[in-house]
């Protein structure tokens, strides 16, 4: 689920929508909520009751109440049953065993205060808003040796000690600039949360794609004249340089930048669009990232967004047609669809081959709409139970 900040919520509210029993088994049923399919005990929740649901990938602390995690290293994944031919995805739990949550309702994310979080370390830094991580970073890697010390990493858990901490070892140069905020952040919402979209089945949807890599943001603001200021960001970070540090082994966001000279075609842009105050594509960085599922033998940009301040974000055939002039790739797109019946078929679908590489599945789908400002996403489960290890 997208929380009201735009952020992923890995736990929050849920009511159990119905309970479905699974043939062959004595002693679990699968509780569904949206668009989600839980395995659960039997009798331990009945329709409209309230849990606290986990989404996969994430990973709750060590506690008491999470001990029957302890040998999955209280991580949270797609898994299988493949006695009953059942997928599972997430964990519910009922709401009395959690007190601190009794006053809350349906739907609030709960992410923060159950300190949940990404099962993936590298994740909790990519994808979280980590300006302040990057720069406290580079001071840890400037001073091995004093963030060593147990009272140090301490006091980094305080608002107040990371100031002292910053006082006394940060730089000013080392401080990212902000991602613009006048750009929305990249973030499809799972069909499995929005499961009323398979509602009309009439609406016709135009569908790509998805790309397992790093989200990639590049804009050109106009500050006067003939005079532009170049934004290069990852998912939430604002890359000042090449140099700067991120989250994989080399700095992909300014590769790619280079790769297509990309401050060339917005420039471009801007000088043939008076009224436009910016221009933005964003994409897909794929390649040596993220385990390179895709086993492609160098980076690559593929892009799924083209946004201008006057028009907005263009529809994909026309975006895919824009950013070709310029010798760059859209994400593939595989024609305009209507949606089926069931949340089970909408499942199926989106397994498949990738067309970036046959070879491999693909990650799964995002769905469009026509005018190009309605968008969600499909994630294969098969993708997800191949890359669970």
């Amino acid at each position: 689920m997208i929380n009201s900040k735009g952020e992923r919520a890995l736990a929050y509210i849920t009511t159990i929508d119905d309970i479905e029993p699974i043939t062959g088994a004595d002693n679990i049923e699968l509780a569904h909520i949206g668009g989600w399919r839980v395995i659960v005990k039997i009798g331990e929740f009945q329709k409209g009751d309230k849990g606290v649901y986990f989404e996969i990938d994430s990973k709750v602390p060590k506690e008491k109440r999470f001990e029957f995690l302890a040998k999955k290293d209280y991580k949270i994944k797609t898994m299988k049953l493949s006695k009953f031919g059942v997928v599972s995805q997430g964990l519910v739990m009922p709401l009395n065993v959690f007190p601190e949550l009794k006053d809350k309702d349906v739907g609030e994310d709960v992410t923060q205060i159950l300190r949940v979080k990404y099962s993936v370390a590298e994740d909790n830094e990519r994808k979280s808003n980590s300006n302040l991580n990057v720069y406290y970073q580079l001071m840890k890697n400037r001073h091995p040796f004093i963030f060593k010390f147990r009272f140090v990493k301490w006091l980094m858990k305080r608002e107040c000690g990371r100031n002292l901490i910053s006082f006394f070892f940060g730089k000013k140069k080392d401080k990212p600039k902000e991602f613009p905020t006048f750009i929305s952040k990249t973030d499809e919402e799972r069909i499995e949360n929005i499961p009323w979209r398979l509602d009309n089945h009439e609406k016709p949807w135009v569908v790509t794609e998805k790309l397992d890599g790093t989200s990639c943001t590049y804009v050109l603001k106009r500050i006067k004249k003939n005079k532009y200021e170049f934004y290069v960001c990852s998912r939430n970070v604002r890359q000042k340089d090449e140099t700067q540090a991120c989250y994989h082994d080399h700095n992909i966001y300014w590769d790619l930048a280079f790769k297509y000279d990309i401050e060339k075609h917005l420039t471009w842009w801007l000088d043939n669009h008076e009224d436009d105050e910016w221009v933005c594509i964003q994409g897909e960085g794929v390649g040596n990232v993220q385990g390179n599922p895709l086993k492609l033998k160098e980076d690559d940009l593929y892009i799924f967004n083209f946004i201008t301040s006057s028009n907005g974000r263009f529809d994909s055939n026309l975006g895919k047609s824009l950013v070709a002039k310029w010798n760059m790739k859209w994400v593939p797109i595989l024609g305009t669809r209507t949606l089926p019946y069931t949340m089970e078929e909408m499942k199926r679908m989106a397994t498949g081959a990738s067309q970036v590489n046959p070879d491999v599945l693909r990650e799964g789908l995002v769905y469009r709409s026509i005018d190009g400002i309605e968008s969600f996403k499909n994630v294969s489960n098969e993708y997800l139970l191949k890359h669970n290890a």
